[in-house]
C-alpha cells in the first residue's frame, strides 16, 4: 500500500496549501477538511488504523464543526475577503515560502536516504496505544491531564466570574427603587450628618 501513503501525502499537501491560500473562510475550512481526511488515510497506510479513526472523529469531525460556529458568530462576509486580499502581498508569502522549500528539501532527502516510508508489518490496535499510553508514557499523559484539569478549571471559573458579574449588573440597572430604599437611603444620610 505504499502508492496510498504517496497518494494522500499529496493530496493533504495540495488541500493545505488550497486552504491556506483561500480568502473564503468556508472555502478554507472544507480544504482543511480534506487535508484531515487525507492525512487520516497516510495514518491507515502507516499500520495505525486507530489514529485513523481519532484524526476523522476528532479533527475533521467535532473541531470542525467548532470552526464553523466560529465562522458563523464572525459573520465574515465579503468585508474581510476584501481586507484579507490586501494583507496577501508577495512579500508576506517570502517567509513560509523559504520554511516549506527546506521542509520539503528535508523529506526529499529522508525518503531518497531510506528508500520511501517504512510500512508497518502489522496493525497498531488500541490496545497497544494504551498499553504504551500508561506505560512508558504515563508521566507524558498525566502531566497533560494535569495541563487538561487546570484549563477546564481555570474556564469555568473565568465562565462563573462573567455571569456573576452580568447578572449583578443587570439587576442594578433594572431594579426600581423602592419606598423602603428611598427611606433607607434617608436614614443613612441622615446618620451620616450627624
Amino acid at each position: 500500500m505504499p502508492w496510498v501513503f504517496y497518494v494522500s501525502g499529496v493530496v493533504a499537501i495540495f488541500a493545505t496549501l488550497m486552504m491556506v491560500t483561500r480568502l473564503n473562510a468556508v472555502h478554507a475550512l472544507l480544504y482543511l477538511v480534506v487535508s484531515l481526511l487525507a492525512v487520516a488515510l497516510v495514518f491507515f497506510a502507516m499500520g495505525a488504523p486507530f489514529v485513523a479513526a481519532l484524526e476523522v472523529i476528532i479533527y475533521a469531525g467535532a473541531i470542525m464543526v467548532l470552526f464553523i460556529f466560529v465562522v458563523m458568530m464572525l459573520n465574515l462576509g465579503r468585508r474581510a475577503i476584501r481586507i484579507e486580499s490586501s494583507w496577501l502581498t508577495p512579500g508576506i508569502w517570502a517567509g513560509p515560502v523559504i520554511l516549506a522549500a527546506l521542509l520539503i528539501a528535508e523529506v526529499a532527502f529522508l525518503v531518497t536516504r531510506t528508500g520511501g516510508p517504512v510500512m508497518a508489518l502489522r496493525a497498531v490496535g488500541p490496545r497497544a496505544v494504551g498499553i504504551d499510553l500508561f506505560g512508558p508514557y504515563l508521566i507524558g499523559v498525566e502531566l497533560a491531564s494535569f495541563l487538561l484539569l487546570g484549563a477546564l478549571v481555570g474556564a469555568y471559573h473565568i465562565g462563573v466570574t462573567k455571569v456573576r458579574e452580568e447578572r449583578d449588573r443587570h439587576s442594578h440597572e433594572s431594579r426600581p427603587a423602592s419606598g423602603g430604599d428611598l427611606v433607607r437611603a434617608g436614614a443613612d444620610r441622615s446618620a451620616g450628618s450627624s
